[in-house]
């Protein structure tokens, strides 16, 4: 989960936080989360009307090519390698689970260095 962190931190937080919405949406819980249904977060059209829940399969798919995923969605970044994606999903996962979730102004999502 160490590795997945790690990349988290370089890929994804220029956007995301785990705990609020930014440029993209909080990613706390997205495991098994409706898509398009952080609250607060304006979503495009596309993603608000596909009718996807976050599966490890279904993030492994958009982590790849979200564009080609869901035409019409805003985010640009793909993270072609699989075991990084992998890699980020189990991460993602493990801050899905009820007991590790974050709330408030936590700042898992970005490491102190």
């Amino acid at each position: 989960m160490v590795h997945g962190q790690e990349l988290f931190s370089q890929r994804c937080t220029a956007c995301h936080a785990l705990d609020r919405n930014e440029i993209g949406p909080m990613l706390n819980g997205v495991v098994g989360r409706a898509a398009g249904s952080a609250a607060g977060y304006n979503y495009s059209p596309a993603l608000r009307s596909a009718g996807l829940t976050w599966s490890e399969d279904k993030l492994d798919q958009w982590l790849a090519d979200p564009k080609k995923m869901v035409p019409g969605v805003r985010m640009p970044v793909r993270v072609l390698d699989t075991p990084s994606r992998h890699d980020i999903i189990g991460y993602l996962r493990k801050v899905s689970e009820p007991d590790n979730q974050v709330s408030g102004n936590a700042r898992a999502s970005r490491p102190e260095y």
